[in-house]
């Protein structure tokens, strides 16, 4: 008896049918693309190798048939042993590996890039524009949020809220920032908090509190939280005129007007987030060994060290650029606060992706996963930043 392949979209499924090789293609169905099919014959030694040109990937099949994807298909038929060599299995695997990597490496890089310098401008433009800002992202990061409420490892084990009450609390999450700069943040949660609670409770049926307490949580995470940057943004308003930077910032881009206390607490605030993230990454890579947490393998303890030492140094360097926090002390608090901000917000949103059995909250941004993937360490750090700047400062002095 012989074995065939039929290979379409590069599925691959043996069959038995002669004892003949033979290499043809057949017409195909209505369901399917092209088709082409291989017999090989059990008594001689035959090695196959398929190759799809214009395509790295390559896969390993079974009975020592190579197929390197796409869609212009070459059929090349030796005299050798049945089966390829083991290391030679190995280092086709690897290089397909490393070529992944390459790309989604490159992915990473080139999107981090646009977001980082749009974010630096919609930062410096402050008002609306940064409040509008924080509005989408917060829409999105709430519908991820309660599509991993609702997905099955969670669901689970709870009852999750309705779709429409779910799509309807994530509206009165994107409301919520725009509020806080018109109205303040108070009054902003309270009406909101009220709303969502008063649509859960008539909804049809019997309302549960697993419903209530993950809908309620979701505001608060996704909402309350997050409207932070925009007090801590726009609300601080003292301004920031004692830097070289300030004093030679052109005109056209706003000029001493620009810089107030609130604008250089978010450049400090986030640049730090990024040192804490990329030095955690790194010394992890390179030096760890010690598991952190057991809801995030990856994270080290020799990680999280990198991470706030990169802080806390990205968080005192800035202080001296921009003359502010003049303390030496209050920026090493401010830059250990920004890492533990970041630290826990990351480690908040990998226990919810755990228990929704999921890698990441979404694919909205090629290479990094869904938005809340992006910004969980963002999520508690505005709320300890601005209480840092408007509680602690004034009472230990700047």
């Amino acid at each position: 008896m012989a074995s065939y392949v039929e290979i379409s979209r590069c599925n691959l499924i043996p069959l038995s049918l002669s004892s003949l090789c033979a290499c043809h293609s057949r017409r195909p169905s209505s369901s399917s693309l092209k088709t082409l099919i291989l017999a090989r014959s059990n008594s001689s030694n035959l090695r196959l190798s398929l190759l799809f040109d214009g395509s790295r990937r390559v896969f390993r099949v079974p009975r020592g048939i190579y197929v390197n994807y796409p869609r212009v298909i070459t059929a090349v038929a030796s005299t050798g042993p049945d089966r390829l060599d083991e290391g030679e299995t190995k280092e086709v695997d690897s290089a397909s590996e490393l070529q992944q990597k390459a790309g989604q490496l490159k992915k990473r890089i080139v999107f981090g890039l646009g977001i980082g310098i749009s974010c630096g401008g919609v930062v410096l433009a402050g008002g609306w524009v940064f409040t509008v800002a924080i509005a989408a992202a917060v829409f999105v990061g709430s519908r991820e949020y309660f599509e991993l409420v609702r997905s099955r490892g969670i669901a689970a084990g709870m009852t999750p809220p309705p779709r429409y009450v779910s799509r309807f609390c994530s509206v009165i999450c994107t409301l919520i920032p725009i509020l806080t700069l018109y109205f303040g943040l108070d009054v902003s949660v309270t009406s909101a908090a009220f709303v969502v609670a008063m649509t859960l409770l008539l909804q049809r049926g019997n309302p549960r509190f697993a419903q209530l307490s993950s809908t309620m949580f979701g505001l608060f995470y996704c909402g309350y939280l997050p409207s932070f940057w925009v007090k801590l943004r726009c609300g601080l308003a003292a301004p920031a005129l004692n830097s070289r930077v300030v004093t030679g910032w052109p005109l056209l881009l706003g000029g001493q007007t620009l810089w107030t206390v609130g604008l250089v607490a978010t450049l400090i605030s986030i640049s730090s987030i990024i040192a804490a993230d990329t030095c955690a990454f790194a010394g992890g890579k390179a030096f760890g060994r010690t598991p952190l947490t057991n809801i995030s393998p990856k994270k080290t303890w020799e990680g999280a060290a990198a991470g706030l030492a990169g802080c806390i140094a990205t968080s005192v360097i800035l202080s001296r650029i921009l003359s502010w926090p003049t303390s030496f002390l209050s920026a090493i608090a401010f830059g250990v606060l920004n890492f533990f901000g970041s630290l826990f917000g990351d480690l908040t949103e990998s226990m919810i992706k755990r228990d929704a059995g999921v890698k990441d909250s979404g694919s909205l941004i090629p290479g990094h996963g869904g938005l809340l993937d992006r910004v969980d360490s963002y999520i508690f750090t505005g709320a300890l930043a601005y209480s840092f700047v408007k509680t602690l400062l004034p009472l230990y002095g700047v």
